[in-house]
C-alpha cells in the first residue's frame, strides 16, 4: 500500500495539473449527446470499453481521463447517463460536494451506482464479536477492535464510514428521488446500464455483504 504521504506529496505536485486537465477536457473534449457512461477510479485492472474512465493514476493504471476526484467533475451539466463508483468515494474528503456534482452532471433519469466500505454489516459483526468476518488487510489484527478499525479507516486511507442511512440522506437531500440497496455481483435495478460493472465487484459473505451497493437515480 502506497503510504498517505506519499499520496499527498503527489496530489500536492500534480494537483494543479490534473485541474488544468480537467478544465480543458470541459471545454473541448466532454461529450455533448448520446450515451455517457462514466467510471471513477478504475485503478489498474478495472478498466471498462465503451466508458469514460477517470483516474488520477496515469503512471500503473489505466483511464481515459486523468483528473483528481476531489475536484468538479470534468463533464458538462446533465451530459452523464450514468456514473459508477466501487471503493472510491470513501477515499474523498467531502462526500457531500461529491454526490452534488454527480447529480449537476446526470441527465435527467440518469443513475449513479456507489460501492464502498459496508458500514451497516461492520457494525452488526463487530457486535456479534465475529473475527473471521473481517479479512487481515491492511494490517494483521488479532482483537474485533483492531479488526474493525481496520476495514472502516484502512490504516488512515478512509476518510468515512459509509452506512446505507447517510449515504440515503446524502443523495435524497441533494436532489435525487430514489435510493436503493443492491446486493453486489448480483442485483441492480438498471441492467441496461450497469450489468457490465457487475463483473467488477467482489463479495464472499451475500448474507452480511462486505461491500455496500447503493443506487440513487435523478428524478
Amino acid at each position: 500500500m502506497i503510504t498517505r504521504q506519499a499520496k499527498l506529496s503527489f496530489y500536492a505536485v500534480a494537483g494543479p495539473f490534473m485541474r488544468i486537465n480537467g478544465y480543458l477536457y470541459r471545454q473541448f473534449r466532454a461529450p455533448k449527446k448520446g450515451t455517457v457512461r462514466v467510471h471513477l477510479g478504475p485503478g489498474q485492472k478495472n478498466y471498462f470499453d465503451g466508458w469514460i474512465n477517470v483516474d488520477a493514476n496515469i503512471f500503473t493504471g489505466r483511464c481515459d481521463l486523468w483528473a483528481d476526484l476531489r475536484n468538479p467533475l470534468p463533464f458538462r451539466d446533465e451530459s452523464v447517463d450514468c456514473f459508477y463508483s466501487h471503493h472510491v468515494i470513501e477515499h474523498l474528503p467531502d462526500i457531500q460536494t461529491h454526490i452534488e456534482d454527480v447529480f449537476r452532471c446526470l441527465k435527467p433519469g440518469g443513475v449513479y451506482r456507489v460501492g464502498g466500505p459496508n458500514g451497516d454489516s461492520a457494525i452488526l459483526k463487530y457486535q456479534q464479536n465475529d473475527l473471521q468476518w473481517f479479512h487481515d488487510y491492511p494490517d494483521k489484527r488479532a482483537s474485533i477492535g483492531g479488526r474493525f478499525e481496520n476495514f472502516i479507516f484502512c490504516r488512515g486511507e478512509h476518510l468515512t464510514m459509509l452506512t446505507f442511512s447517510y449515504l440515503e440522506e446524502l443523495f435524497l437531500t441533494n436532489g435525487f428521488a430514489r435510493v436503493a440497496l443492491c446486493r453486489p455481483i448480483i442485483e441492480t435495478g438498471h441492467p441496461d446500464l450497469f450489468a457490465q460493472c457487475l463483473t467488477n465487484e467482489y463479495e464472499d459473505d451475500f448474507a452480511v455483504p462486505h461491500t455496500l451497493i447503493v443506487e440513487a437515480s435523478k428524478p
